[in-house]
């Protein structure tokens, strides 16, 4: 993760670099357009500054990048910068000037230029480093003119009550370098180099304290989620453990192995756990890629619901094209061996789900005639040679779908007949 963050910061600052090369390119060449032979030479010296760049970007990332390339092409920069401070005249007509003049002239914040473009990095290191290295050659390049003049004038030089001849004399003179001034700048330049890199490193710390949190949330994510439907356990985690009760229109889809005492008893207890894991594989992966959560597990049947706890506008016919895809499956393919035959059941009205339990252990839950009339619809399927029966309030929400009229039922428990679809193709 940091490597690649340092990549892309890496990318990012060498195209800022490369843009701020270009601006300045122009406008010292446009400057000099009065001296051609002077505008060339600044132009070279962009072209080669730009061209260390694109090098460097070339780089990143491929199987020649290595951690201190980074370093390298940095201190290449700043050892240029510095190698043309130091040798350079401040102006290419007055050659007798002494080399410390140069330090007159607004040329220490191109280091700072250095030192922002390594923030991009993300690299605590790189920026520190590019403090240490402009500060190194910036006194490097001043020691060195200073040299060569056998010498130069300092604020020392300046009496302690001086007059203003006496300070001008001093400050005026062409051999006038400031030493303890370069010493302050190249201090600046490392405190500042400093302080960047601890607000780098506070943010990697806190980038890094993140994506371990993540990496917890995802390892509790991932096991929780084996016993409770995903969208539960991310609901459940944005709201810190817990479920707030809602009460809501969904579609109850209900299925139930037809069978399942016998085949139980002619598979036993270990196959039959097979065959239920395998069933059951297919149906959550189908109920979920129809945005639908499997609430519970009961015995061979399962119960699931649609728009709760994930809302969704087309629950019921979500319900039904998972019911069909269902059906499809299990006609299709065996489950460790065995066939097996489903019926469902799908309805369509209010339900209460929430968290419940007690004892410091809850699970979610679904709850209401809505969810114990699909599972009685379930039942009745055997009743009226179907594998699907739909109750009239999900076809009422299913407008244009093909579905054939079974009747009125009267369902225990309920005062009222319900009025009962079915499916043409599944209905024999």
């Amino acid at each position: 993760m940091f490597v690649r963050a340092e990549q892309s910061g890496l990318r990012l600052a060498i195209t800022g670099r490369t843009v701020a090369l270009v601006l300045l390119a122009a406008w010292f060449v446009t400057t000099r357009s009065r001296d051609p032979e002077r505008a060339l030479d600044y132009a070279l010296a962009f072209a080669v500054f730009i061209a260390l760049g694109l090098a460097h970007y070339a780089l990143i990332g491929t199987r020649f990048d290595r951690r201190w390339l980074k370093y390298a092409f940095v201190t290449t920069d700043v050892a240029i910068i510095s190698i043309l401070i130091a040798t350079q005249p401040l102006f290419p007509t007055t050659p007798d000037l002494p080399a410390v003049f140069m330090f007159r002239a607004p040329v220490f914040p191109f280091y700072f230029i250095i030192l922002g473009i390594a923030a991009f990095s993300f690299s605590p290191g790189l920026v520190l480093w590019s403090g240490v290295a402009g500060a190194i050659g910036w006194m490097g390049a001043f020691l060195h003119a200073a040299g060569g003049t056998g010498g130069s004038l300092d604020w020392r030089r300046i009496p302690a009550r001086p007059t203003s001849e006496e300070v001008m004399a001093i400050v005026l003179h062409p051999e006038f370098g400031g030493f303890a001034a370069r010493v302050q700048e190249s201090i600046a330049l490392v405190v500042v180099a400093f302080l960047v890199a601890v607000v780098m490193w506070r943010a990697r710390s806190t980038l890094r304290r993140q994506l371990a949190a993540e990496r917890d949330r995802a390892a509790l994510s991932g096991m929780f989620g084996r016993f409770v439907p995903q969208a539960i356990v991310d609901a459940m985690l944005a709201g810190r453990g817990a479920l707030a009760p809602v009460e809501r229109e969904a579609s109850v889809l209900f299925a139930d192995i037809a069978g399942f005492t016998t085949m139980t008893e002619r598979a036993g207890a270990v196959r039959t756990v097979s065959i239920l894991n395998a069933y059951f594989d297919e149906v959550t992966r189908i109920i979920g890629a129809h945005n639908g959560v499997i609430t519970q597990f009961q015995g061979d049947a399962v119960l699931a619901t649609f728009n709760v706890p994930v809302e969704d506008a087309r629950h019921a016919a979500n319900a039904l094209d998972a019911a069909k895809a269902i059906l499809a499956c299990v006609a299709a393919r065996e489950f460790s061996g065995e066939r097996i035959r489903v019926r469902i059941g799908i309805n369509t009205g209010p339900l209460v789900a929430g968290n419940v339990g007690g004892g410091g252990r809850q699970s979610y839950t679904v709850h209401g005639d809505t969810v114990n009339l699909a599972a009685r619809l379930e039942a009745l399927c055997k009743q009226h040679a179907t594998s699907l029966l739909l109750s009239g309030a999900t076809a009422r929400a299913l407008p244009g779908a093909e579905l054939i009229a079974v009747g009125k039922i009267a369902v225990r428990g309920l005062a009222e007949p319900v009025s009962v679809f079915s499916v043409a193709e599944l209905k024999t």
